[in-house]
């Protein structure tokens, strides 16, 4: 017996129209904008969807010793910066071992195998979408000739960033766990990192 494949004959409902000025991050800009400039300026949240989450390098002007991103959420979450990471696969061995050393408070990270968007919504008033993973040779501080062509927008549009965030919920929340056909690669929904030992 044949099975059909399960098409949709129309496509779904469009969302409310998410819409609004947007800059246009490519290449190194990705560093510079996102990681320089945007993350370190948060100062309530900062939620992060990543498909590959590494313990990419920060480099800091005049100094030897280059942080990692781990490194930049501990000192974000000390000042009080709920930080929420939803990523895809597992985190790299250094970002594990940096997690494991001292889990950072109010950092919470979930893991959805299906998640292949990314994204970086500071306060809720700032945020890049786009291509480029939470790893050095996407958002991170890798020279040209070595980093991914990534393209993206940063934008303060609260109607994209409301989209996006609400998205995000959705996801976090787990809302879509119970119709997703994917259990064979997600055993544990939402799976939170286990660090001890």
């Amino acid at each position: 017996m044949r099975r059909s494949l399960n098409v949709l004959d129309s496509p779904p409902a469009p969302p409310l129209p998410a819409a609004g000025p947007a800059e246009l991050v490519i290449g190194s800009e990705h560093f510079y904008k996102i990681v320089r400039q945007g993350i370190p300026a948060a100062k309530v949240s900062l939620d992060l969807m990543t498909a590959d989450f590494k313990a990419m390098l920060v480099p800091e002007v005049g100094k030897r010793r280059a942080p990692s991103i781990v490194d930049v959420f501990r000192k974000l979450a000390t000042r009080g910066v709920e930080i929420r990471l939803l990523h895809a696969g597992t985190p790299s061995g250094p970002a594990l071992r940096d997690l494991k050393r001292a889990l950072p408070a109010g950092l919470t990270i979930r893991r959805c195998p299906r998640l292949h968007a990314k994204a970086v919504i500071v306060d809720c008033r700032a945020m890049y979408l786009g291509s480029a993973n939470l790893t050095g040779a996407g958002l991170g501080a890798k020279a040209d000739g070595k980093r991914n062509f990534e393209m993206g927008i940063w934008t303060e549009s609260s109607s994209l960033i409301d989209g996006v965030l609400e998205q995000f919920n959705v996801l976090w929340e787990g809302t879509l766990c119970a119709p997703c056909r994917r259990k064979d690669v997600c055993p544990v929904p939402l799976e939170e990192p286990d660090l001890r030992g």
